[in-house]
């Protein structure tokens, strides 16, 4: 496969998340909010690394949650306990990123936004 195409793919199937998963939209939002803050708070070059590192590590999360379900649900159409097992361990990993995500935040904003 041609670079230009494997970029493609990659766009391709992040633009099925954004446009298709609520909660892909909700991250992206937030990671807006976020930076604009941390652009008015003027965070340092490190934090803003380790901002944007964390960033990336909620979005990535999700896209893999929505691979793993759409994966589940072409699979296994009908409820099993297997796939519920499997779509919910995705949700929580999402979860666990999300939550680690909100400590960092506390971390780099709370004594420049309390």
């Amino acid at each position: 496969m041609r670079i230009a195409a494997a970029f493609r793919h990659a766009i391709s199937g992040i633009i099925y998340c954004v446009c298709r998963e609520r909660n892909m939209k909700v991250h992206l939002t937030a990671a807006l909010v976020i930076l604009g803050l941390a652009w008015y708070h003027k965070l340092s070059g490190i934090e803003l690394g380790i901002l944007v590192i964390t960033i990336a590590g909620v979005i990535t999360a999700e896209i893999f949650n929505t691979a793993l379900e759409t994966i589940v649900d072409k699979v296994s159409p009908d409820f099993h306990p297997l796939a519920k097992a499997a779509k919910d361990a995705a949700a929580g990993a999402v979860l666990i990123q999300a939550v680690a995500a909100v400590i960092i935040g506390y971390v780099l904003f709370g004594n420049k936004v309390l």
